[in-house]
C-alpha cells in the first residue's frame, strides 16, 4: 500500500519536535489547533534533517528576528533577513537552501482544525488562494506591530486557561496586518512592474500548479493568451532561463517529492506524472539530475 507524500504540516512538525521537547520547551508550542516557534535555531536544524523539499498544506506566518534564510518557495529563490515578515500558504513547496546559524524566527502555523476567523469567501485577499507565499520588507513600526501580536498570542496560549476565541481574534488581527502590508507592497510593485514581469510571475504560478499534467509550453501560452514564441521570449528576457527549464524545474521537484516520500514504483510515478512510458521517465529524470530515479530514491 502506497504511503501518501510526506507533508511538512504542523502534525508532522509536532511528531519531529516532541521527542526533543525538553530542549526546545521554551521556544515551541503545539496543541491540536496551532503550533508556534519562538527563536531557537534547534527547531530548524531538526526540520532540515527531514530531507527537503517539503510541501505544506496550512497557513504559516512568521517574522525573522535575526539571521538570514536563503530559501526557494514555489521555485522562486528569496533571500530574507532580519525585519522580514513571511507568509507561507497551502500548497507551497519549500526548499531551504541556506539558513544562517543565528537565524531566529517567531511564527505561528494553523492546523486544519484551527477555527479560522473568517467565513468562507471572506478571507482577506492575500489569503484567498491566489497567492501561495510572500515576503514583506516593512518599516520598523509595522514589524513591531506583527511582533506585538505574536507576543500576545504566545502569552495567551501559555496561560492556564487557554481561551480559543481570544486566540482566534488575535490571529484575525495578524492576518489583517499582513494583508494590509501585502496589498500596499503589491500596489507599489504594480506601478513599476513591466508587462513582461507580470507575465513571468503568472507563468511561474501556473507552472507550479500544473506541471504534473502539462509538460509543454503550449499549455501555458494558451492559458496566458499568448503565442509560444512570445511567451518563450518574455520568460528568457525576464529570467535568463527558458520557459521549458522552469517547467522542468517544477516537474523535477514534484518527482523528487514522490520518490523521497512514497514507496510508489517508478512506473506508477511515470504514469501519474503523464510520461509516455517508464523508460522515457527515467531518461528524463537522469538527464536533468544526473542519476536515475532509483539512484535518487536510494540516497541516504
Amino acid at each position: 500500500m502506497n504511503k501518501q507524500p510526506q507533508l511538512m504540516d504542523l502534525s508532522r512538525m509536532r511528531d519531529i519536535l516532541i521527542p526533543h521537547l525538553e530542549k526546545i520547551r521554551e521556544s515551541a508550542f503545539f496543541n491540536g489547533e496551532l503550533g508556534m516557534v519562538h527563536g531557537d535555531h534547534t527547531v530548524f536544524s531538526l526540520l532540515m534533517r527531514q530531507k527537503p523539499p517539503f510541501i505544506v498544506n496550512d497557513h504559516r506566518f512568521g517574522i525573522i528576528m535575526s539571521g538570514e534564510a536563503h530559501i526557494s518557495l514555489n521555485l522562486q529563490e528569496s533571500h530574507n533577513t532580519a525585519g522580514t515578515l513571511v507568509y507561507i500558504g497551502p500548497g507551497t513547496i519549500i526548499n531551504p537552501i541556506r539558513l544562517s546559524n543565528d537565524l531566529r524566527v517567531f511564527g505561528i502555523g494553523l492546523f486544519a482544525d484551527f477555527p479560522m476567523p473568517f467565513a468562507p469567501g471572506q478571507m482577506p485577499s492575500a489569503f484567498n488562494g491566489q497567492v501561495r507565499d510572500f515576503q514583506l520588507h516593512v518599516s520598523d513600526n509595522d514589524f513591531r506591530t506583527a511582533r506585538q501580536i505574536l507576543d500576545t498570542i504566545w502569552h495567551v496560549v501559555h496561560s492556564d486557561d487557554y481561551h480559543r476565541p481570544t486566540v482566534t481574534a488575535l490571529v484575525a488581527a495578524l492576518m489583517h496586518h499582513y494583508d494590509r502590508l501585502f496589498r500596499q507592497q503589491t500596489d507599489m510593485q504594480a506601478v513599476s512592474r513591466s508587462r513582461e514581469q507580470t507575465i513571468f510571475d503568472r507563468f511561474i504560478q501556473l507552472a507550479g500548479q500544473h506541471c504534473v499534467e502539462h509538460h509543454q509550453i503550449g499549455y501555458y501560452a494558451d492559458r496566458l493568451c499568448l503565442t509560444e514564441r512570445y511567451l518563450s521570449t518574455v520568460i528568457r528576457q525576464a529570467s535568463g532561463t527558458t520557459a521549458k527549464d522552469w517547467i522542468d524545474r517544477a516537474l523535477i521537484t514534484r518527482i523528487k517529492i514522490e520518490l523521497r516520500h512514497t514507496d510508489k514504483p517508478a512506473a506508477q510515478i511515470a504514469e501519474e506524472m503523464h510520461f509516455a512510458n517508464p523508460s522515457f521517465f527515467s531518461k528524463y529524470f537522469r538527464r536533468l539530475t544526473g542519476m536515475t530515479p532509483m539512484e535518487y530514491k536510494a540516497q541516504p
